[in-house]
């Protein structure tokens, strides 16, 4: 070889020797790196100069709680939203609103309506037929017949219908199992022990199969009382659900004791402590005026809140069923809901690329 030639293959191997450190220098450990090679397709910039999207904002954020609202007609005329939030000065970032089974197809524009709002849509997803005298005796319903598979197809168009929203939602299903009035609590319709947790991991199950992974589930008893299932053997497990819902009113028989949020919350929250950890959400409460503590009762719930702090959440049911809880139109109770919401602990927007927050306080 000659000395020209050994010059050659020298520098060869330095330029070698270069190309390979730059190229060990793109891939040294620490370094992200795409999908698809530097300059090749999926990416026409090297990795060390992408930013990471920024993580989804958690709602409600870390010591805040959200307020809500459930009313007459839900998302198909939110004037009763409007109402509400001219009188109180606050505009809910939440609203609750039913579907039965037995009459009501998947309809997107009702979820998409409430996002166009500002608020989050949770659907209380309720597997009966709302239009019958007799509530809990309805045996085409028995939790039986949902772990069969009775309603799969029925199931199904929902779960495909949700998994296709740009948006998350929360599915309260079935909600006060621990009561005996409604066709899926195991105390009526010929249900039996355990069958409630069979047909909730059931169709949480369907919902899973069908991507819907934009869905929160909340499982929602209703406050205990003197004659309530345990809510232990009726809880599907952490696994299954990611919110804890609960109900609870001041007034139900109309001129009673007064009883303050409280004390109707408390001892609930305490049972829920002895077996799961994750976020409550008061997912209906209302005091009547009936005795004319209604502006009272409001302003003791905002004081109590605080010292509930795995409460994350309150929806007012702003509704005239059976009692009339609605506020809008009650100035007192509406400038006292108004005073303890303006409170920073309450400024919790939500917007659709908030994930609802399933970790602790």
């Amino acid at each position: 070889m000659t000395k020209r030639g050994v010059t050659a293959a020298a520098a060869l191997i330095i330029m070698a020797l270069v190309a390979a450190a730059g190229l060990l220098w793109w891939t040294s450990p620490g370094e992200k790196t795409g999908s698809a090679p530097f300059g090749g397709p999926g990416g026409g910039t090297s990795a060390a100069s992408e930013s990471p999207s920024p993580a989804p904002a958690p709602f409600p954020p870390p010591g805040k709680v959200f307020l809500g609202l459930q009313t007459n007609l839900g998302p198909h005329d939110l004037s009763s939203v409007d109402a509400f939030a001219a009188a109180t000065g606050t505009r809910p970032s939440v609203l609750q609103f039913s579907q039965g089974w037995a009459a009501d197809r998947f309809d997107a524009s009702a979820f998409d309506r409430i996002v166009a709002a500002g608020m989050l849509p949770i659907l209380s997803w309720e597997p009966w037929d709302y239009t019958k005298r007799d509530n809990e005796n309805q045996p085409a319903y028995r939790l039986s017949a949902i772990t069969a598979g009775r309603y799969d197809d029925y199931i199904r168009s929902w779960a495909e219908g949700i998994a296709a929203l740009a948006h998350p939602v929360v599915i309260r299903f079935a909600h006060e199992m621990n009561g005996f009035w409604y066709p899926w609590c195991e105390q009526s319709n010929g249900n039996g022990r355990g069958d409630y947790v069979k047909a909730w991991r059931h169709v949480h199950g369907i919902f899973q199969r069908s991507g819907a992974d934009n869905v929160t589930w909340l499982w929602s008893p209703n406050v205990t009382y003197a004659g309530a299932a345990p809510l232990k053997g009726l809880y599907p497990g952490d696994a299954y659900v990611d919110w804890i819902g609960l109900s609870g009113y001041y007034g139900t028989a109309g001129r009673e004791a007064y009883i303050s949020f409280d004390q109707i919350f408390r001892r609930t929250v305490s049972e829920l402590a002895g077996f799961t950890r994750k976020p409550i959400v008061v997912t209906e409460t209302g005091a009547t005026n009936a005795s004319g503590q209604q502006a009272r009762w409001i302003t003791q719930m905002f004081a109590q809140l605080p010292k509930l702090p795995q409460i994350i959440g309150v929806i007012w049911f702003e509704t005239d069923k059976e009692i009339d809880w609605r506020i809008a139109g009650a100035p007192a109770a509406a400038a006292a809901f108004g005073k303890g919401a303006a409170g920073s602990r309450y400024d919790a927007r939500w917007t659709p690329s908030s994930t609802p927050r399933t970790g602790g306080s």
